[in-house]
C-alpha cells in the first residue's frame, strides 16, 4: 500500500530502529479548567476521566509494570511512558518529577510523552523536561482543537491561541517536540474553521498532529447539547471527507499521530461508528487513494 501521509509508527521506527509502543498512564492529575483556576467542569466534550478514558488511577509504577508484564509487553522491545489524562504538567515541580520518575522503571522505556494544556507550560516545567532529554526522547502533547477562539470559548477551552503559541515557542526553544490535537466538527464550528486551524498549525514548529472526531460521551455538557437537539455529530462519510481535506492541507513534514479518536464503548453516546477504528482507517485510506491525495498536496 502506498502511504499517503506521515505515519507516527514509521517515525518511531526510524528514531528507535524498531517498533515502539506507548504505555498509557494516569498520573492522577486534574486540570485548571476543572478545579476553578480558570474554570469548572472542563471542556464540554471532556469526560470525568479526562482524555485517557481507558486508563485507571492506580500507582504509576504499578501501571507501567502491569502493562509490561502483560501480553502487551511482548508486542515490542521499546516503549513510551505516556502521561495521558488531564493536564500532566499541572502540579508543583517536585510532584511532577516524582510522578515522571515513577514511570521510568524499566530499561525498555526509551521515551517520555506528556499530554497537557498550553497554559500549564512554563519555563520551570520545560527545564524539568529538558533534564529527562539526557536519557529519553521527550515530547509534549498540547490540546488545541481549534483556532477559532469563539468556538473555543463555547466549549469552555479556557486558554487563548496566544497561550498556545507561547507554549509551543517555549518547547521549541528547548528542542522538545510538540504534538497538537485538532478536532473535527466542534459545536458551533463554521465550515472554514478546520482549514483555518490547519493553516494556524502549519505556521508553527509542530512535530505532530492528532486528528479527532468530536464524539459524545456520558455526563458531559456536549451530551446535554446532543440530547437537546442543539448538536449533531458527523456521519462517517463526512468525517472521512474532512480528514482527507486536512491531510491535503497539512505541511508535508508534520507527522500524523492519529486520524481518529478512540471512544470508550461503555460511556459513548454517539456516533456509534466511532468505536470501529479499523473501519474508519480503511475508509480514510480508500478515499485518499480514490482522490489521489498525498499529505500537503493542497498547500
Amino acid at each position: 500500500m502506498i502511504k499517503r501521509y506521515n505515519y507516527f509508527n514509521d517515525y518511531l521506527k526510524q528514531k528507535f530502529g524498531e517498533r515502539t509502543l506507548k504505555v498509557c498512564i494516569d498520573g492522577g492529575f486534574t486540570c485548571p479548567n476543572r478545579d476553578g483556576k480558570c474554570g469548572v467542569g472542563g471542556c464540554s466534550f471532556c469526560g470525568e476521566r479526562g482524555s485517557g478514558e481507558n486508563t485507571k488511577n492506580i500507582d504509576i509504577s504499578k501501571q507501567v509494570t502491569n502493562h509490561l508484564n502483560s501480553y502487551r509487553g511482548s508486542r515490542a522491545n521499546k516503549f513510551i511512558a505516556y502521561f495521558q489524562n488531564f493536564s500532566s504538567t499541572y502540579a508543583p515541580i517536585e510532584i511532577l518529577k516524582q510522578k515522571y520518575d515513577s514511570a521510568l522503571v524499566d530499561d525498555r522505556i526509551v521515551a517520555l510523552a506528556i499530554a497537557t494544556r498550553p497554559d500549564c507550560i512554563n519555563s520551570e516545567v520545560v527545564n524539568l523536561l529538558k533534564e529527562y532529554q539526557k536519557k529519553y526522547y521527550v515530547y509534549v502533547e498540547l490540546g488545541f482543537q481549534t483556532s477559532n477562539e469563539n468556538v473555543a470559548k463555547n466549549f469552555n477551552r479556557g486558554y487563548s491561541n496566544q497561550d498556545f503559541i507561547n507554549a509551543v515557542k517555549l518547547l521549541n526553544k528547548a528542542n522538545i517536540d510538540v504534538v497538537t490535537h485538532i478536532m473535527v466538527e466542534l459545536p458551533f464550528e463554521e465550515k472554514t474553521d478546520i482549514m483555518n486551524t490547519v493553516k494556524f498549525i502549519n505556521n508553527l514548529k509542530i512535530m505532530g498532529v492528532k486528528i479527532h472526531s468530536t464524539y459524545i460521551i456520558k455526563n458531559t455538557k456536549l451530551e446535554k447539547l446532543y440530547n437537546e437537539g442543539s448538536y449533531k455529530p458527523l456521519e462517517l462519510e463526512d468525517y472521512v471527507d474532512k480528514v482527507c481535506e486536512i491531510i491535503s492541507h497539512l505541511n508535508k513534514d508534520i507527522i500524523i499521530c492519529r486520524i481518529t479518536g478512540d471512544a470508550p464503548k461503555d460511556i459513548l453516546v454517539a456516533p456509534s461508528w466511532n468505536t470501529h477504528k479499523k473501519i474508519i482507517l480503511n475508509a480514510i485510506n480508500r478515499e485518499l487513494e480514490k482522490r489521489n491525495i498525498f499529505q500537503g498536496d493542497n498547500i
